[in-house]
């Protein structure tokens, strides 16, 4: 089978798809693995290194999509303004596609749509569900990592003061205080260093388990009032609340937002579109200079006003982050942890070195988000309204 490793070209990204060393077990698996020349490039893997590894070195996009029967990428699909094409119009019925969808955000929903009428096989990582045995193929655990980490020294670095207790010559500088809502896997790492960097951490979350690690990290637990039973899903993860339950977790944020000096926005339910927990109004509040990071964005957002992919400045002076990227900012270290998750994802639906799909099979059901010119992943249908 012919694997294909496309450079990224979303703005600001650093990362691929595939490391030398993961392009050097593929192609020891039996694969062919063709790289773009350069696609290594942003995360510091050379060209020369993919060669040694025994991959082969395609000049340009147009060649890779044309020739490989599956495509390895990190983000979802986009238009190649360096060929004028969008990269679903270079891809071809019955090709498959690995990487970062996200169906279900609006925002994707055109895309989802063209992939399907295209005849590719969309298979999104943000779909992998967390089960032991899906444990290495877990690049969206493996990404919010690198998210939590990476968008606290973000807000950090955006902020106008010191984010630790300092003590100078004139006296003593208190420390700023940091929400983490959503304490996940990206929410748990934005918590602890959080908590190195010298903030005074509060945390919210509606499940109990998350809740309780995040006070484990030294967070100050917020009550968002939301039972039990309504909060956890299958899994162990967060699912979608009702209009009222909703309406009390916006009401017991709204309490603390004033005083908030960083807001990290990271609370998702898998396969749909991220909940709003921060509403214009409630920005308002806060005061100037304050910093929100919504890692949900690929999701929507948890922050109404967060812009997609960049950022803004509300009227009162609050900076809020929307970048969809954040793991493309520490390419080398994020590239490594994606790659090994792919490649892990590769071997489990293609053992015998040709991908073939067992719609039983609880991860391929999970990732399934385009086939047979339909699209299938119930989240993206449920919010496209098909």
């Amino acid at each position: 089978m012919i694997i294909g490793v496309p450079k990224e070209i979303m703005p600001g990204e650093g990362r691929v798809a595939v490391t030398p060393e993961i392009a050097g077990k593929l192609v020891q698996d039996g694969f062919t693995v063709l790289m773009e020349q350069n696609a290594g490039q942003g995360a510091h893997f050379r060209d020369q290194e993919y060669a040694a590894a025994g991959a082969r070195l395609i000049a340009g996009p147009e060649e890779i999509y044309d020739r490989a029967q599956l495509i390895l990428k990190v983000k979802e699909p986009l238009f190649n303004e360096a060929v004028g094409k969008h990269e679903i119009e270079m891809m071809h019925d019955g090709q498959y596609l690995i990487t970062f969808i996200h169906p279900a955000s609006p925002v994707n929903h055109e895309m989802v749509r063209k992939m399907a009428a295209q005849g590719v096989i969309g298979l999104t990582l943000d779909g992998v569900p967390r089960i032991s045995r899906a444990q290495s193929m877990d690049a969206l655990t493996s990404m919010s990592t690198c998210a939590g980490y990476k968008g606290i020294i973000i807000a950090a670095d955006k902020l106008t003061r010191f984010v630790p207790q300092i003590f100078c010559a004139v006296g003593m500088i208190k420390p700023v205080n940091a929400l983490i809502i959503g304490a996940g896997v990206g929410g748990l790492q934005a918590l602890a260093t959080a908590k190195r960097l010298g903030a005074v951490v509060y945390a919210a979350d509606i499940r109990p388990d998350a809740a309780e690690q995040a006070k484990s990290l030294g967070a100050k637990l917020i009550d968002l009032d939301v039972p039990a039973g309504a909060a956890v899903g299958e899994g162990g993860y967060a699912q979608n609340l009702s209009p009222e339950l909703l309406d009390k977790e916006r009401a017991a944020l709204a309490k603390y937002l004033p005083d908030m000096d960083i807001v990290f926005c990271s609370a998702l339910v898998p396969g749909k579109i991220a909940p709003i927990l921060v509403t214009a109004g409630m920005v308002q509040t806060m005061k100037p200079g304050s910093v929100i990071v919504d890692i949900s964005i690929d999701q929507g957002g948890n922050c109404e006003l967060t812009p997609k992919g960049g950022s803004l400045v509300s009227e009162n002076g609050v900076l809020l982050e929307g970048i969809k990227n954040i793991p493309g900012m520490l390419p080398t270290s994020s590239t490594w942890m994606f790659a090994n998750n792919v490649y892990n994802l590769v071997k489990y639906l293609a053992p015998q070195g040709e991908l073939k799909l067992d719609l039983d099979d609880e991860i391929v059901a999970g990732i399934l988000t385009t086939v047979n010119g339909q699209v299938v992943h119930a989240g993206a249908r449920e919010a496209m309204g098909l």
